[in-house]
Formats: C-alpha cells, structure tokens, sequence
C-alpha cells in the first residue's frame, strides 16, 4: 500500500481502524445518587461501597465523587461504587 492509498478511502466506508486504538472508559453520572449526597452536605452518612462500609460527614459532592471526612481525614469516595447511602 503506497502513501495515496493509504489516505483514500470512500465516504460510505467506516474509517479504517488502527490496530492500537485507544479506548474510552465512560462513567454515567447517577443524577439521584449525586442529588441525595448534595442535599446531606455537612451531616453524617454511613455509605456502603463495592470495598466496604466508610461513615463521615459530606463535605462536598461533585457528579463523580463524594467527600467525607473520617475524623479529620478527607476520602474521595467514586460515585459509581456507592451501593448504598444511610443518613444519620
């Protein structure tokens, strides 16, 4: 395949993939997840993740992560591995 061949391709034809394509991890927001942590911002929760059970007081919550602070020790918790939320 020579240098013109290379760049020539017709319209209609998918755009010719190369071998080392990247890919794109996309993370959905969860809107309900992200409202609830925002309307207990400054109060304590018990947050059950895919790694384990963390309890702290809401600090800030963004689309993908929350903050807590654990005693004075802030931990980003990831939005998608929240299982569940308990207010206290």
């Amino acid at each position: 395949m020579n240098s013109n061949q290379m760049f020539s391709y017709n319209v209609n034809q998918p755009f010719p993939h190369h071998p080392a394509s990247h890919h794109v991890v996309v993370n959905p927001v969860d809107p309900y997840v992200v409202e609830t942590l925002k309307s207990v911002i400054g109060k304590y929760v018990v947050l059950e993740t895919t790694r384990g059970r963390i309890d702290g007081c809401v600090v800030d919550c963004k689309p993908d992560h929350v903050i807590l602070d654990v005693y004075g020790k802030k931990f980003f918790v990831r939005i998608c591995e929240i299982v569940w939320i308990m207010p206290s």
